[in-house]
């Protein structure tokens, strides 16, 4: 058997599925024409069968006279100049069926991948050639909705589940992260103490408050501490990369928690309250609520007197929805501050002048004149009478010359 005999029945030992080694002849139009060393027969390597990044340039991975182990895929339609078979080599593919067989046994370990796309449900990745995927549930400790941040970017994955047979490759960034918290949170709490003042960063607006990252661990600001006024959407307040100073209200190392407190790093509104509205002082304010006892006024942002019925009006006031309405602008007189109480007494009408009181008239309609009080009677005297009384005799009575005898 000839040279040329010997090479066309080896031919049929390029079989799909087969590992060959290949000589890159020429590249043109983006792919690659490949001897399939020891047969005589040619292959098609293709950049979508070396890279997934389909921008990129073939010749960046391959050049003429490189030796390549390839995959054998399939046998494409049509035959080279000789007439003989061509067949769809594939590089990514070895490498993919290498890495399925690195990978047998590693459950439960963290490797490195890449993020090629976000797809629905979560982010498609690539590890040395293997397509993984991580669920958008165990992309973070908290659910991302913006996935394509992830797309083009290197993370840690923990390996989940691995089937080969399946293609099925399941890894979650979550658990990188939670494991890597709970270092942190112990480093952290080892430096923190209640009552301790610390700087951090908004991570996180909720309807509920605000999630502050102190360096490792996130605490939570809720909406009644984020300011001494009343606030309603915690957003309003602060968002998200905003530096702030909170206070440490409660640790909770154990369960991981950490509650903290902006308003309490801040002024309140009551402290100075007894220089701005000291007693006697006259406040221009805005009547707030009305209740059955009197009307809440706004005297300063966060700060509230009570003007009490009697203190509306010099005349009688049954209901003080009758005098006044929220929202109207009221002068008040301070008459009474307890700040450690968060109190303040007020009053409208002390600064009105009291109306004079009528004066009686007699029955002519003259104005009668009050006669003065006749002096008060001195009392009588009063005696004591002797403890023991020995009495009389009708003798001590008649006298002494007087005899029973005369009668």
């Amino acid at each position: 058997m000839n040279e040329f005999e010997t090479l066309l029945n080896s031919v049929e030992d390029v079989k799909v599925r087969d590992v060959v080694k290949g000589e890159i002849l020429t590249i043109e139009n983006g792919q690659a024409t490949v001897a399939i060393v020891g047969t005589g027969v040619e292959g098609v390597l293709t950049l979508r069968e070396i890279t997934n990044d389909r921008d990129a340039d073939i010749n960046t991975f391959v050049k003429p006279g490189d030796i390549l182990d390839l995959l054998v895929i399939k046998q494409i339609v049509g035959k080279d100049a000789e007439g003989a078979n061509v067949y769809l080599l594939s590089l990514k593919r070895l490498e993919a069926r290498k890495a399925w067989t690195e990978l047998e046994g590693k459950e439960g370990e963290v490797v490195t991948v890449k993020v090629t796309k976000d797809v629905k449900g979560g982010l498609s990745v690539d590890y040395n050639g293997v397509r993984g995927f991580i669920p958008a549930s165990m992309i973070d400790t908290y659910f991302v909705k913006d996935t394509k941040k992830f797309v083009g970017q290197e993370i840690e994955a923990k390996i989940i589940e691995i089937n080969a047979a399946e293609n099925r490759f399941i890894l979650s960034r979550r658990a990188v992260v939670e494991a890597e918290n709970i270092e942190m949170r112990k480093e952290a709490f080892a430096q923190l103490n209640e009552g301790d003042i610390v700087e951090g960063t908004v991570s996180r607006v909720t309807n509920f408050g605000a999630f502050v990252d102190l360096g490792g661990i996130d605490g939570l600001v809720h909406v009644s501490e984020l300011s001494h006024n009343r606030v309603k959407r915690p957003a309003d307040v602060v968002k998200p990369g905003d530096k702030v100073e909170v206070k440490i209200l409660k640790l909770d190392e154990e369960a991981g928690r950490l509650s903290l407190s902006l308003k309490a790093t801040q002024a309140g509104p009551w402290e100075q309250v007894e220089e701005k509205a000291p007693v006697g002082s006259t406040v221009e304010g805005t009547v707030k609520r009305l209740t059955d006892f009197g009307a809440f006024v706004e005297l300063f942002l966060g700060v509230e007197g009570l003007v009490h019925v009697s203190q509306i009006s010099w005349d009688r006031v049954e209901n003080p929805k009758d005098v006044l309405k929220v929202g109207q602008v009221v002068n008040v007189k301070v008459l009474d501050v307890k700040p450690e109480e968060e109190r303040i007494s007020l009053s409208i009408k002390a600064l009105e002048e009291a109306p004079a009181r009528p004066a009686r008239n007699n029955e002519d309609g003259e104005k009668r004149e009050r006669k003065p009080r006749a002096p008060r009677k001195a009392a009588k005297p009063s005696y004591d009478l002797p403890e023991t009384q020995e009495g009389f005799s009708l003798a001590d009575f008649l006298g002494e010359d007087f005899d029973i005898n005369d009668l």
